[in-house]
């Protein structure tokens, strides 16, 4: 495997638009949940080396850093280490605690530069809160960091994004995540029209080129040599290990997930049972579909000869029917590479079915 995400799910209150497996009110729980996590860890062999660790949620800066500094103190070093942090939730002395312990990759979220719309989507900070969070950690000596925006949120206009991005572009953190809302079960009010959030998406992508972020994957920028190696891993298509309560693995060919419910999740660990759920077990046709998919998130595409190395098949000849219609309808361009075209970024999801 090349990579480790370890999933932390307590939050002190959840965004009203979040769809991950998180639980505020749940602090009576944390030491139980540390001990099962440390032990499903335990209960693993590390053989070869691993690239990346990420730590996510949930809000892992929420819960003491000691928590945190244990579970990397039994994991192997890994070149690239995350943690998530929500910035009402940053102090110094667990930023140097995470630094000390091999943290060298934080995460936050800002969504959006406007106090009035975090408020509408129940995020727990303000743009102030979050600037002095963000400088905290450059004073910390992190010199990587990832902040996500968000678009087309409630109330939110073009030119409220445009001022988030200039924001971001003056803070210059090292990545940005630019994500649109989706809505689960949530109705929220006052959304922007399409039209409207394709402008904003268009506004970022050329505002952050401009200044030095390279477009790597559709929702995410990075300054030269500060792409996500965790989030390469996935859509590389390369194996990976999920620790915690709903945390997902892929290993050999089969995604898993573990329960999701933290009681549940403690309660089959303590009992040495299995906690997790076989959800597929890929085969070669499978496999290759995916690898389409998951390469044509990035920017580069697919590569037509690492397809060839990789599964000893032509993608060409294999996808030749929808390859010739995606190109006539302008979403996609073959060189050396199946990539997306500009129309094509802003329709994906039309790519992508064509190959499920």
């Amino acid at each position: 495997m090349n990579a480790i995400y370890l999933h932390i799910p307590f939050c002190k209150s959840k965004c009203i638009y979040c769809d991950f497996n998180s639980y505020a009110n749940k602090e009576g729980m944390v030491d139980k949940y540390f001990d099962a996590l440390m032990q499903e860890i335990q209960n693993e062999s590390f053989v070869e080396p691993i690239k990346t660790i990420y730590i996510g949620g949930g809000t892992p800066s929420y819960v003491d850093e000691k928590y945190i500094v244990s579970i990397l103190s039994i994991l192997p070093k890994a070149e690239e280490v995350t943690i998530e942090m929500n910035p009402g939730t940053v102090t110094k002395e667990k930023l140097m605690a995470y630094r000390k312990a091999g943290i060298n990759r934080v995460s936050m979220g800002l969504q959006a530069s406007q106090n009035a719309i975090l408020k509408a989507i129940g995020r727990i900070h303000t743009k102030e809160e979050f600037e002095e969070a963000f400088y905290l950690c450059r004073e910390c000596g992190f010199q990587n960091i990832n902040v996500d925006l968000m678009h087309g949120l409630p109330n939110q206009t073009l030119k409220d994004f445009k001022e988030s991005v200039n924001y971001l572009v003056k803070l210059n953190p090292e990545h940005i995540s630019c994500y649109s809302l989706i809505l689960h079960d949530v109705v929220f009010q006052n959304l922007p029209s399409d039209e409207e959030e394709r402008n904003m998406y268009y506004y970022a992508k050329d505002a952050l080129k401009q200044n030095g972020w390279n477009h790597y994957e559709i929702s995410n920028f990075a300054k030269p040599g500060k792409e996500s190696k965790h989030n390469l891993v996935y859509w590389n298509q390369e194996e990976y290990r999920g620790f915690g309560a709903g945390a997902s693995s892929y290993i050999d060919g089969k995604r898993f997930t573990n329960v999701a419910s933290l009681e549940e999740y403690i309660h089959k660990i303590q009992k040495k049972e299995i906690a997790y759920i076989i959800e597929e077990e890929q085969d070669l046709e499978s496999k290759i579909k995916e690898y389409m998919i998951l390469k044509l998130r990035l920017i580069s595409g697919v590569n037509i000869e690492e397809a060839k190395q990789k599964f000893h098949i032509d993608i060409l000849k294999k996808f030749q029917t929808q390859l010739e219609k995606l190109q006539k309808q302008g979403l996609i361009q073959i060189d050396s590479h199946i990539y997306l075209t500009d129309k094509g970024l802003d329709l994906a999801n039309i790519v992508w079915e064509e190959f499920v």
